[in-house]
């Protein structure tokens, strides 16, 4: 089998609010660039891994918030799109499957690979220990986590004690980085952070630049990608700290952990994960190697 796989432009997606499934089999985006498409065969040694009823469905579940530019995020019409994405959607097309994508709030689509409802999670997912002992993860990007504030703020990451920061609900920055310094604050005697969580990275960016929020923190490559599109409006400040892998999320100890580890190995070996990566300005995070649970914090 194989697939002409089409790189789309990572331009900004307009703000729309979707739930349900979206088939982006063999479909060109709209907008889409005008490169040349990859084309993807599948991986006969991938595919021979994957659970009986995947394969005989034909179809790889995906789970996404698509909230999360330019990893995840939606199109005009309310389908995903961004680097992440054409990710997944290429391992799907290594294992023989067309990728069905169920757009969620971030924090449900782990309890949803958990109870088996999905077969991946695919959400700008970082790899940790504390979620490994919940789901799998096939580890394809080293990332970090970064800071942006106002122009001319001045604000240092490392005192920020009393200052409110904004935050994606449910991601690291929420439940690990924003705990571990106000428990800093408390112990140095200083007023905690006030922690402004969203649903949307959408608004956590325009709590910053409408004032509501002295700065936010997110992954590295998305607050890059904000403050490159509201140049003027916001400014790196810091820089990038708690490094750790994004991965793909899939069912803890199931038959997908390895035929979607395969599937981005092969995708390594022939070149087309760089030249996704590469696409999207994010090669240097490129892992030279696919890897489950490499998450060591």
């Amino acid at each position: 089998m194989k697939i002409r796989f089409v790189i789309p432009a990572l331009a900004a997606a307009a703000a729309l609010a979707l739930t349900g499934c979206v088939n982006n089999a063999e479909k060109e985006s709209e907008g889409t660039s005008e490169k040349a498409g990859l084309e993807i065969q599948a991986d006969a040694a991938a595919v021979a891994l994957l659970p009986a009823d995947v394969k005989e469905s034909g179809v790889l579940t995906i789970g996404t918030d698509a909230e999360y530019p330019p990893n995840e995020y939606k199109d005009a019409n309310g389908k995903p799109i961004g680097w992440g994405v054409e990710l997944a959607e290429a391992v799907a097309a290594k294992l023989g499957l067309t990728p069905e994508w169920e757009i969620l709030p971030f924090d449900s689509i782990l309890p949803r690979l958990e109870e088996g409802t999905l077969n991946m999670g695919s959400s700008s997912f970082t790899d940790n220990v504390e979620r490994q002992k919940a789901v799998d993860f096939v580890d394809f990007l080293d990332a970090g986590s970064q800071w942006a504030a106002q122009p001319g703020s001045d604000i240092n990451p490392d005192d920020a004690c009393g200052l409110t920061v904004a935050v994606q609900t449910g991601t690291v920055q929420h439940t690990d980085e924003m705990p571990a310094r106000n428990e800093a604050c408390k112990a140095a005697g200083k007023p905690e952070i006030t922690v402004l969580p969203a649903a949307a990275q959408s608004e956590v960016t325009n709590a910053v630049v409408n004032g509501k929020a002295d700065a936010f923190s997110a992954d590295s490559p998305v607050t890059g990608a904000a403050v490159a599109k509201l140049s003027g409006e916001l400014e790196l400040v810091g820089d990038i700290f708690d490094g750790a892998p994004y991965g793909f999320a899939t069912q803890k100890g199931s038959d997908m952990t390895a035929a979607v580890n395969a599937a981005l190995q092969s995708l390594i070996d022939d070149g087309s994960y760089m030249k996704i990566l590469s696409a999207a300005g994010v090669e240097a995070g490129a892992l030279d190697a696919a890897v489950i649970n490499g998450g060591k914090e």
